[in-house]
């Protein structure tokens, strides 16, 4: 009994050990993580969403013991994924700004969240998280997690110019793919402002901001409505599609 409860105890002590191991990276990926890592989420909840994914993911990887090497660079390794998974949020924020500035929608039902940011791109932030949890984006989260074991193993700093390379990428994708899901907003509102502009020429006594405005804000919301469902499928479709292959390097 006593040789059973010894060899038990030994096994936990293991298990707790590399469950610490594996939790410093995934700790550090709920902290930015799109969807489970979000401020407005309470922090008891986010925790417990970790040690989640530590279970799932412990029994398919190995670690080395923790030094404090170790330890440092884990944290790093789950931060650094992490962020590249937030530039796709970002991105969506990004779009908002541009649809809202190009549409004078920027303060139109804006602050009700606590980042702040302008109405269009809290809908499209929360569309677009709505979207990716309903495709099962904890499964896919899981897989990135393992599958950060064998692009990144545990041990030691990854690669500067690897992870420059990287980060680049990350960033260059966030900024075209917002570009592309602001683009309807932003050709509508330089037409408008082309044909606002016309009709002053033409018209110079008529108040052509006063009658513009309206036509302009009504016109937003319009666009909104017919835009942002394919804009939010372009968004998933890259998501996914980044999740597919995370680590790759664009060259």
């Amino acid at each position: 009994m006593s040789t059973a409860l010894a060899e038990l105890l030994q096994i936990s002590q293991t298990l707790l050990v590399t469950g610490f191991v594996v939790f410093l990276r995934i700790g550090g990926m709920m902290a930015l993580l799109p969807a489970f890592g979000e401020q407005s989420i309470p922090a008891r909840v986010r925790l417990a969403l970790g040690l989640a994914f530590t279970v799932v993911v412990l029994p398919a990887v190995e670690v080395p013991a923790p030094t404090a090497l170790i330890c440092a660079a884990e944290v790093m390794i789950g931060l650094l994924i992490g962020a590249v998974l937030r530039l796709f949020v970002i991105a969506l924020q990004i779009a908002g700004t541009l649809a809202a500035q190009a549409t004078s929608l920027s303060q139109l039902f804006g602050g009700s969240s606590g980042e702040p940011q302008p109405a269009i791109g809290h809908l499209l932030m929360l569309g677009g998280l709505a979207l990716a949890v309903q495709s099962g984006l904890h499964v896919r989260f899981a897989q990135l997690m393992i599958g950060s074991y064998d692009a990144l193993p545990p041990g030691g700093f990854p690669d500067a110019a690897l992870v420059r390379a990287w980060g680049l990428a990350g960033v260059a994708q966030a900024f075209a793919l917002a570009f592309s899901i602001a683009a309807p907003f932003v050709v509508a509102g330089l037409i408008y402002n082309v044909a606002l502009g016309a009709i002053n020429r033409a018209m110079p006594q008529l108040m052509v901001a006063f009658v513009g405005a309206p036509a302009l804000t009504a016109g937003g919301l319009v666009l909104l409505m017919i835009a942002a469902p394919t804009g939010l499928m372009v968004w998933l479709g890259a998501f996914e599609g980044f999740l597919g292959n995370p680590f790759e390097v664009s060259p």
